[in-house]
């Protein structure tokens, strides 16, 4: 299996809702801030900024226990299936020991200056596939 990378979450004041759970908009944002720390590690900034890059096409998220403003919050990321031009992550938030949340993230391949989805590169591959 590919690694997993834990990021701690700094959570906002504008996070919460009425009943001061994190909504579940800022929830997706954590898992933002997981895939952006993910690839920091895993990558180079290059798949998010180069001509060639990763690019959202499909989530799905569940939501299985409220997360509170006061909590400690991390999200895991793992790559957990990668494809001939997409690749899915697998993220989850979790307060102690307890999973709040489970997201499962497609990811295509995009050449921004041929506006196309393209292959993804060996090197790319090698990368989000190593333990």
């Amino acid at each position: 299996m590919a690694r997993t990378i834990v990021t701690p979450i700094q959570k906002r004041f504008s996070d919460i809702d009425l009943f001061l759970h994190v909504n579940n908009v800022a929830q997706q944002m954590y898992f933002d801030v997981g895939k952006t720390d993910y690839f920091a590690q895993v990558m180079s900034d290059k798949c998010l900024t180069g001509d060639l890059r990763v690019v959202n096409v499909s989530t799905r998220s569940d939501y299985m226990s409220q997360i509170r403003f006061t909590d400690e919050v991390r999200c895991t990321t793992t790559c957990e299936k990668v494809g001939n031009k997409s690749m899915t992550l697998h993220q989850q938030l979790w307060v102690g020991e307890h999973l709040c949340s489970d997201s499962h993230t497609v990811m295509a391949v995009f050449d921004f200056v041929r506006q196309k989805s393209v292959p993804m590169p060996d090197k790319w591959r090698e990368q989000f596939l190593a333990e």
